[in-house]
């Protein structure tokens, strides 16, 4: 049995933390891709260091049935106007230091066309279904924590981090800075959160707090209300302990500070430890990409089994080999807090998304579209959906059609 009253933690990273410039950055390749041509593929690797932005991999653009003059010219003109792009990605973030600056960072691009070996397994032909693009295991879970079907420790870490570069975007907090890193860890009881027991939050910022030298202890005066106004109202207390730039003065941040690449930050992207993790990365991936799209996917039925009254809580793994189109195995996991037997629901489930193919997946959360870009910070799922697509795995559409078939 699992335990009932335990401590656990979760950390979270902001938009301006190395890493995920660099996801963020690669996931703008994806999403230039993609709106040029829905079909296209795209493995993209970033790295950012000290004025410098390096970009590496592999790309596709054009129909697999398109001739190779017209792809190759597409896929030219695409990479032709990426640097803009990513100039106004990190320009969006914040970036404007001596040691990381949007508009003066040195620029390289080294992505070149997709191995013809590998597109030979993922494309449809004949009577051949597109199949994966990798081989690889793919985690989903929910839990009903909070609203989102979130673990809370890290719904939490996600949320002050938001929120700080919510005030520093908008100007009402002008001494910080956008590389930033938070902790939150909970005292459970009867498997609820029911005590804030450590916050830590480093952030970078100016030197200066107006007239002042911006010490810890004033930034944590600046940030402590944003923080506390993240979290219901009775789960911080007297008891809870406060870690605020605890090394001293962070002024120094962002790539100039600590080089960021693509894909290192998987946790922060899925739940914060609380579940397992297949291994893959999910930012500058295509949606053939299993390693993406099949996440999404069982985040998106693990969060519909949730949201149906099924279980409290869901972890579900999916399998695949390259270049085969049906799953290897499925599995469900209702941590003895199901309604159902979850042998049903490993035969529902993939026949609910139309076998859980590749194709299929990319259908039924309609994954072809420019939509990765912002998922790169505060996690890709216990997001709300928006009018363009962005975070369809999140939708509880299937919740009804679950409790009839159960």
């Amino acid at each position: 049995m699992s335990r009932s009253n335990y401590i656990f933690t979760s950390e979270s990273v902001s938009e301006g933390h190395p890493d995920k410039v660099a996801d963020r950055i690669s996931d703008t390749v994806v999403d230039a891709f993609l709106s040029a041509e829905p079909e296209a593929r795209v493995a993209c690797e970033t790295l950012v260091t000290t004025n410098r932005i390096v970009l590496a991999g592999e790309v596709r653009a054009g129909r697999p049935g398109g001739s190779k003059a017209e792809n190759k010219q597409l896929t030219k003109d695409i990479v032709r106007g990426l640097e803009d792009k990513v100039r106004q990605a990190i320009k969006d973030i914040g970036y404007e230091q001596k040691g990381f600056h949007w508009a003066k960072a040195k620029y390289a691009c080294y992505l070149h066309p997709q191995s013809a070996h590998i597109a030979q397994g993922v494309d449809a032909k004949d009577n051949k279904d597109e199949g994966a693009g990798d081989q690889g295991i793919m985690f989903g879970y929910a839990v009903d924590e909070t609203p989102s079907l979130m673990p809370a420790t890290l719904q939490y870490s996600h949320d002050i981090l938001k929120r700080l570069a919510e005030v520093r975007h908008s100007g009402e907090c002008s001494v910080l800075e956008p590389d930033a890193k938070s902790q939150v860890t909970l005292r459970y009881e009867e498997g609820r959160p029911v005590e804030v027991l450590q916050i830590v939050v480093s952030t970078q910022h100016k030197k200066r707090i107006g007239l002042h030298m911006a010490t810890p202890k004033r930034i944590e005066g600046v940030i402590r209300p944003y923080v506390e106004a993240v979290f219901p109202a009775g789960l911080i207390t007297k008891k809870t302990k406060w870690h605020v730039n605890p090394t001293g003065r962070f002024e120094i941040g962002g790539p100039d500070g600590d080089a960021g690449l693509t894909g290192r930050k998987i946790i922060v992207d899925t739940y914060g430890g609380a579940a397992p993790h297949g291994g893959g990365a999910f930012s500058g991936k295509d949606p053939t990409k299993v390693d993406r799209s099949a996440a999404y996917l069982c985040r998106y039925l693990a969060k519909n089994v949730v949201a149906s009254g099924l279980a409290k809580k869901c972890t579900i793994q999916i399998s695949y080999a390259i270049g085969v189109a049906q799953p290897l195995s499925f599995y469900v996991d209702l941590h003895d807090t199901g309604e159902i037997d979850p042998a049903k629901l490993e035969l529902i489930l993939p026949e609910m998304v139309g076998g859980a193919t590749p194709r299929a997946i990319r259908e039924h959360l309609q994954l072809n579209r420019p939509i990765y870009a912002r998922t790169a910070a505060y996690g890709h799922f216990g997001r709300q959906p928006d009018n363009q697509g962005g975070f369809s795995w999140e939708r509880p559409d299937l919740a009804d059609e679950l409790k009839r078939l159960a």
